[in-house]
């Protein structure tokens, strides 16, 4: 449901590719707690 809202959002602001790849990731690594362990 999250990549749902992310791309219609994405969509309505004009954001690129790249830039919702980047948000849909932030919110993989960081809002849901999936961090790989590393030093980031």
């Amino acid at each position: 449901m999250l990549m749902f809202s992310d791309r219609v959002l994405a969509k309505h602001y004009g954001f690129t590719a790249e830039e919702l790849d980047f948000i849909i990731n932030y919110d993989i690594k960081y809002r849901m707690g999936r961090d790989t362990g590393g030093d980031d």
